[in-house]
């Protein structure tokens, strides 16, 4: 119970950035520049994370290596 407290409130951090973000830069960035200011805000509220990490996707045989 508590693990699960804690990631509601973890979650409702997270969208709530995501939220002043758009609020405050409008809708119309390109996606570079808005996912630097979202890793902007979650380090400003103090959300550690790990950005565009590699992960591997096999698709029809061949190894890709993709971001998110």
């Amino acid at each position: 119970m508590e693990i699960q407290k804690h990631l509601d409130e973890l979650t409702y951090e997270i969208v709530g950035t995501t939220i002043e973000v758009q609020k405050k830069t409008g809708r119309e960035l390109l996606k570079n520049v808005y996912r630097q200011c979202l890793k902007e805000g979650l380090l400003h509220r103090k959300i550690f994370f790990l950005a565009e990490i590699g992960i591997p996707v096999l698709y029809k045989k061949q190894l890709e290596i993709d971001f998110i």
